[in-house]
């Protein structure tokens, strides 16, 4: 029988060198966790901080501090909500809609350079085999809730 845990192993380094290399953009240097950041707001329409930190499963003082970087590096802008002073909500910059589309343009490539070398059959096969995998891990018990 295959070591199951061995298997996540190496994909999860393989996918963890991915994102050291993937994330420099211009003089910029992007963290790992910042990058999922960036991601998230790229996808959403001005989330709370709140609503990003769940999403991440990241605690909000962890999460803040990242903000504050990304803030400093111009990529983000914090804003309070104008009917909830208390609720920050999140938007990029120009740069940071850059940054964040070049490290996803960036990733998309490597993995259609990844799946290149599978038939069209294989690609079809992980990509279901991964969505059902998600699925199954969003309904244990054991981890992955806050994940949307």
């Amino acid at each position: 029988m295959e070591n199951v845990r061995e298997l996540f192993q190496v994909m999860t380094r393989r996918f963890g060198l991915l994102n050291k290399n993937c994330c420099q953009v211009g003089g910029a240097e992007i963290s790992l966790v910042q990058s999922h950041i960036l991601y998230e707001l790229l996808r959403r329409e001005k989330p709370s901080m709140q609503q990003v930190a769940d999403t991440l499963g990241m605690d909000i003082t962890t999460f803040s501090r990242q903000i504050q970087t990304l803030v400093k590096m111009e990529l983000v802008v914090k804003s309070p909500l104008p009917e909830d002073r208390r609720v920050s909500q999140l938007t990029l910059t120009t740069q940071g809609k850059y940054v964040a589309a070049k490290i996803d343009a960036d990733m998309n490539q490597y993995l259609s350079e990844v799946f290149s070398n599978m038939s069209e059959f294989e690609r079809e096969m992980v990509i279901n085999s991964v969505k059902l995998l998600n699925e199954a891990m969003s309904q244990s018990t054991v981890c992955c809730k806050p994940l949307i």
